[in-house]
């Protein structure tokens, strides 16, 4: 009879790795663990007892206790018993290397047969564990036993364990380990400690009074310490870091039983925050002044991170029960002005009102600061997708107003605005276009900063038109000096409203790039809104408009100038869904290009041409021809004998004269013009049939990844900017074209063989419906996908964007992002790709080679 554990003994030196090697037995109960396993990628492994070995899954997203939930689980293989005690660290270069905990433990009772079931392909069982119960089901996606890497699902059963994932998400609420009490990852620790509820804390048996600090009256009024922005993190000095709250700013105020709530202007927010006034009112103290942030934690599934259109809701439906406030600060305590304490020692005593409350509120909880450096604090919180950080000197004192003693370092840029009015929709779109932002001058005059026509919903376009009708005006706040857009009429509005925006940067002419709305604020009035940005905007110079030519009007003649480059008919609409315009594709290219020229140089690129717009017939050009752009460089015709030479585009202004030319899309090669003939990727296009609904092509890419995974191939994951996904598998050169698309044909025949009700390996719309047939033709001489970054020529302007394996649920469609939102992500840039390219690029596809019996011809 085989060893069901040879394949587990074959994968593993245990000379080097501390797994388990064990053997087979069994008690009368049969236990299940489930292991949080950081490797490659995180993901929970899934074991069950039985037949003297652990029976095991992996399960990408972990288990959850919603029954609409239905988990993928790849079948791995077996487990030796004594691995259910296994923690510790798989060391690099040994299979599955990375760090192992047993997040959860327990017994299982099956129902039925579990042999039969397990043949069957669905087996019933109940669990009683530490963090799961209840009665779940295992169910095969293919009735054979027979297929390599099985993929299952693994689903709760509804009975009183089930839980819905929008109010407790268990991998999310309880990451820890189970023997240890340790976090898997120190990333883990870092992302969730600044939203621990204080009250979960170990309470500190001794007083929150404290002889430091001189004796004072409680003031009426307090202005908050505020933060410069900065942009570099400090070299120098004691820093302490803290997570940068998407929310508003709120002080506290507490004399006796008397709480009041104000903003940082001072106003009184304490009848639109009375609950939270009663949970400050639980701490105890006798009198004091609390600083801090008050915000609303977002959906589990993005995170869970503050949310700021979700706290402008709570405050717009008089739903505020669900804001939390995270205090960073206590300038006066107990009879006590604490303000010329050093910061460190100010927090310490407000840690210790937390810890020593007669009545702890969850709403109520400690601004955690981190022991890392701030660079590396930065780059998790952007990864994370937060706003950035503050940083403030440990032994300075609190001084109200501005100080460089606490500094503000943002991932992306973010302000408030005033608006100045508005334009119409275009297109499909209802409500407005876009809004028209101003800032005031040093000397005090509303300046023009540009527009924002992203990051609205259809609820907050018409609630925002309707105010702004309310505020209309005949008054021109802008004249035609200030640059405003050709060609849009505006309708102005008085300067009442404040929007908070992000954006990528700042251009020369002190306008907002890719700008994203976020809402409106009621807390800040408009005459308070100047320029807050790191370096000053350029001042703006007056310039008298060239006369337009005799019978043409100006905006349909006028070129613009992009960072010194000029565009023709800027004006013209390219995409009539949208409205997006020429100007508009060369802007995002020419924000987007410190991220996509990495994607071109040194690789043959094909342009796809749209003279008449996305509607329009198309040109697919992968040969210079007659095209002359300026820093276009030309390959050696011997790559591609008998054509014009193949072309490159390595600089900015090649770039930006390809828009020039009407250029929309820039497709790539899987090979390099130092090694032309010897492919350094393969790159898999998943296609959805007709039919298909998103959250199974989310499924099958991550089915996809894992059989990469087993093959012993990194993959990197990109959205197609189209219907689909990009999968790419970079690796060391060493194979010619045929062999490396044969071996991504066989990759794909293993695929749709194993799992047939999902993919096919055939191409053509009637082979495909309800499926998904996985492009490996993208991987032959001279075939082309588009890049990383590429706009694409279809409605809706979509862009392929990198992603991480881990944002894969996150996305809503292969378009999730499109010209009109992609400017919060472009901060983000090809973060989530640096790490695993690394490494992925070292990579051999030997592995892979041996695990398909696959021996390339010749």
């Amino acid at each position: 009879m085989p060893d069901p554990l040879q394949p587990y003994r074959r994968k593993r030196n245990f000379a080097v790795t501390t797994e388990p090697q064990g053997g087979q037995g069994g008690g009368e109960t049969l236990v299940f663990v489930v292991q949080k396993h950081a490797a490659s990628h995180l993901h929970y492994d899934f074991r069950l007892e039985l037949g003297g070995t652990l029976l095991s899954w992996a399960v990408p997203k972990g288990p959850s206790l919603d029954p609409h939930d239905k988990r993928m689980a790849v079948h791995v293989e077996d487990h030796p018993l004594d691995y259910a005690n296994f923690e510790g660290v798989i060391p690099p270069g040994q299979y599955g290397a990375g760090t192992v905990i047993v997040w959860d433990r327990g017994t299982w009772l099956p129902t039925g047969d579990p042999h039969e079931g397990c043949k069957a392909g669905k087996l019933k069982f109940e669990l009683r564990g530490d963090k799961l119960g209840g009665h779940w089901t295992l169910v095969r996606m293919r009735g054979k036993g027979s297929e390599r890497q099985e993929p299952w699902l693994l689903i709760k059963e509804q009975d009183a364990a089930a839980r819905p994932a929008a109010e407790f998400n268990v991998v999310e609420a309880l990451p820890d380990s189970v023997l240890s009490g340790k976090a898997a990852a120190k990333a883990t620790k870092t992302a969730k400690a600044s939203q621990a509820p204080a009250a979960k804390r170990k309470a500190k048996p001794r007083a929150v009074a404290s002889p430091a600090g001189k004796k004072a009256a409680l003031p009426l009024t307090l202005a908050p310490q505020l933060a410069t922005l900065v942009d570099a993190v400090p070299r120098e000095g004691d820093w302490i870091y803290e997570i940068k709250f998407d929310g508003y700013r709120l002080l506290a105020r507490v004399d006796g039983p008397a709480v009041r709530l104000f903003t940082r202007n001072g106003h009184d927010w304490t009848a639109k925050l009375k609950s939270l006034a009663r949970a400050i009112g639980g701490l105890g103290l006798r009198s004091g002044w609390l600083d801090g942030e008050i915000v609303v934690q977002g959906a589990a599934s993005q995170g869970g991170l503050p949310d700021f259109q979700a706290l402008q809701n709570a405050f717009d439906r008089s739903r505020t029960d669900d804001i939390v406030y995270y205090l960073f600060d206590l300038p006066y305590c107990d009879g006590r002005d604490l303000r010329a304490l050093p910061l460190r020692a100010r927090r310490e005593l407000l840690r210790q009102a937390l810890d020593a409350a007669p009545k702890p509120s969850p709403r109520l909880r400690f601004s955690e600061d981190f022991a890392v450096s701030g660079g590396d604090l930065l780059h998790t919180a952007c990864q994370l997708r937060m706003e950035g950080l503050i940083g403030k000197r440990a032994e300075a004192p609190y001084a109200s107003g501005r100080s460089t003693a606490w500094i503000k370092l943002k991932c992306t840029q973010r302000q408030e605005f005033v608006v100045a009015g508005y334009t119409d929709p275009q297109g499909s779109r209802v409500g407005l276009g876009s809004l028209l932002l101003g800032v005031h001058d040093t000397a005090g005059k509303l300046r023009y900063a540009g527009n924002v026509g992203s990051g609205f919903s259809q609820q907050s376009l018409a609630a925002l038109q309707r105010k702004l009708q309310t505020l209309a005006s005949k008054t021109r706040l802008f004249d035609a000096a200030d640059g405003l857009p050709a060609g849009k009429a505006v309708h102005w509005v008085k300067p009442k409203l404040v929007a908070e925006v992000s954006f990528a940067a700042w251009t020369r002419e002190g306008r907002v790039r890719h700008a994203v709305f976020h809402g409106l604020r009621s807390d800040k009035p408009p005459r308070a809104i100047t320029q807050d940005i790191a370096q000053e905007i350029p001042q703006q110079r007056a310039v008298a408009p060239r006369p337009a030519p005799p019978g043409k009007p100006r905006h349909a003649a006028q070129p613009a100038r992009l960072a010194g480059f000029k565009i023709t008919h800027p004006e013209r609409v390219i995409d009539g869904s949208t409205g997006l315009t020429k100007l508009a594709l060369a802007e995002y290219y020419a924000g987007a290009a410190r991220h996509l020229l990495p994607h071109l140089v040194r690789r043959p690129v094909a342009l796809v041409r749209g003279p008449d717009g996305v509607e329009g017939e198309l040109f697919f050009q992968k040969h210079a021809g007659q095209l002359k752009l300026p820093g276009l460089q030309l390959l050696d015709p011997a790559i591609d004998p008998g054509h014009d030479p193949l072309m490159e585009i390595h600089s900015r202004e090649a770039l930006l004269g390809a828009v020039q030319m009407n250029v929309i899309e820039l497709h790539t090669w899987n090979a390099t013009t130092s090694a032309i003939d010897q492919p350094d990727r393969m790159t898999f296009d998943l296609d959805p049939g007709e039919g298909l609904a998103w959250p199974q092509m989310r499924e099958a890419a991550q089915l996809v990844h894992a059989l990469l995974d087993e093959l012993g191939l990194k993959s990197l994951l990109k959205t197609s900017g189209g219907k689909g996904l990009h999968i790419v598998v970079p690796f060391k050169p060493s194979l010619g074209w045929a062999a490396v698309k044969s071996l991504s044909q066989a990759i794909v025949q293993h695929l749709a063989e194993t799992i047939p009700q999902r993919f096919v390996a055939k191409s053509g719309p009637r082979n495909r419906v309800g499926k998904i047939f996985v492009d490996y033709l993208r991987n032959g001489r001279g075939a082309t996908t588009a890049a990383a970054w590429s706009a694409r020529a279809r409605p809706g302007m979509g862009v392929s964007v990198p992603v991480a394996w881990e944002e894969l649920p996150d996305l809503k469609g292969g378009a999730h992002w499109t010209l009109r939102n992609i400017g919060e992500r472009l901060a983000i840039g090809n973060e989530p790709w640096r790490q695993d390219t690394a490494a992925a690029r070292r990579q051999t596809l030997r592995a892979a080679m041996r695990a398909l019996d696959f021996h390339p011809a010749g």
